[in-house]
């Protein structure tokens, strides 16, 4: 599903969506009705969702909304966003903000890591699958940092941290892409 939920509208003008687009917290909003919400605060902060109140950096427009280009209002909307993401981005830099839009990022790169469609680089793409297939391998290896054999449940401990830390860097990879097609770098 590249678009909001079917029947769904947006929770700010409560009308049915005209240009969608998804935050990093997974809600979906009208691309003009967020950047609104973002003139009426400050300019030199990222918006907060409305819903959760997370910190939005990163909006990404459904496949649909560029094929609306025949409204006159759309690509001017459409810069923005890509003006909003150049500005905000990057500010995804904390671990607690890379923790919360993993669901969202991992999501997405399995639906356009799994759809024939979408294309994601090849670069990308290889870098994904040596993360999870290194980190497999480690979780499957006797070898470990700390055996389990001796510490029992508290030895799988870093097996979790590894693949924690393969999604924090899937998801940055992922990111980046999104970046780049929604940034206009």
């Amino acid at each position: 599903m590249d678009g909001p939920p079917e029947n769904d509208v947006c929770s700010i003008c409560h009308a049915t969506f005209h240009v969608p687009c998804q935050a990093n917290c997974s809600h979906w909003f009208c691309a003009s009705c967020i950047l609104q919400v973002w003139d009426h605060g400050s300019a030199l902060q990222a918006c907060k969702c409305p819903l959760c109140r997370r910190p939005i950096t990163l909006l990404v427009p459904s496949e649909s909304a560029s094929t609306l280009h025949r409204d006159s209002e759309v690509p001017e909307v459409l810069r923005r966003v890509e003006q909003y993401n150049r500005h905000f981005g990057q500010h995804a830099n904390g671990l607690l903000q890379r923790m919360q839009d993993l669901p969202f990022l991992l999501r997405r790169l399995l639906r356009d890591m799994t759809d024939p469609q979408r294309s994601l680089p090849f670069v990308i793409r290889a870098r994904v699958y040596l993360a999870v297939f290194l980190s497999g391998i480690y979780v499957l290896s006797p070898v470990d940092l700390i055996p389990e054999g001796f510490l029992g449940i508290i030895g799988l401990l870093d097996d979790l941290i590894i693949m924690f830390i393969c999604f924090l860097h899937v998801a940055a990879l992922y990111r980046s892409v999104l970046l780049f097609r929604h940034g206009g770098s």
